[in-house]
């Protein structure tokens, strides 16, 4: 993929894709990225504060799902939703077409707010767990996908998150395939090994970011 930039306030600047399945190690990919100066916008971060009450979005879910997934205190169950939308696909799509356009708003306002800053570095990488599955890859200069073997996965999901094996399984079900991810992504992070490991990789792609960003950063004749 050929990533020519965008703009931004009138700031150029390279805005790419991160997403992984759950337990592949994303998050710790997303640090070492913002650790290098990148600015890092978290859509399960957004997603978190879209449903605190208050927050349109939570109302919508409610009003969709039913007053029962609020507790006492108007909090998201969130174990009861997800119960709900990781066991039905029909289900799992609605919650989608509600918080997908909130999370993608509310990432363009911090964006906005990153590039009228004078320190914005020109690089942005947007965390999104599934960025495959909603069709977004497109949108982004390139697409970072960590990626981590299954059996590795369900062994952090069990004995690192305390979840059921069954309930690790059919999350790791509902979510795209290897195979899927890879095929939109611009780079691919083997995080299966060792930590250190991971960091080189993550070198690598952050020279080629830099070199990437720099090239955008140049007036277009």
């Amino acid at each position: 993929m050929e990533i020519t930039g965008q703009l931004l306030k009138g700031k150029a600047m390279v805005r790419l894709g991160l997403t992984g399945g759950i337990g592949s190690g994303k998050s710790f990919v997303a640090q070492l990225l913002k650790d290098r100066g990148a600015l890092l916008i978290d859509a399960d971060a957004i997603s978190r504060d879209l449903m605190k009450p208050g927050e349109q979005t939570l109302a919508d879910v409610i009003s969709t799902f039913g007053p029962q997934l609020l507790t006492e205190d108007g909090e998201l169950n969130r174990a009861a939703l997800a119960s709900i939308v990781f066991n039905d696909a029909a289900a799992r799509q609605q919650l989608n077409a509600i918080v997908h356009p909130a999370v993608r708003a509310r990432s363009q306002e911090i964006a906005e707010r990153a590039a009228a800053d004078h320190n914005f570095s020109g690089i942005i990488v947007e965390d999104i767990p599934l960025l495959t599955e909603t069709g977004q890859a497109s949108t982004f200069d390139g697409v970072i996908v960590v990626e981590t073997a299954e059996e590795v996965r369900l062994h952090r999901l069990v004995h690192q998150r305390g979840m059921q094996e069954t309930d690790a399984q059919a999350r790791i079900r509902a979510q795209a395939t290897d195979a899927e991810r890879r095929a939109i992504a611009t780079w691919v992070v083997d995080n299966s090994g060792s930590r250190s490991e991971t960091e080189e990789q993550i070198e690598k792609i952050w020279a080629d970011i830099q070199k990437l960003a720099s090239k955008s950063a140049k007036p277009q004749v």
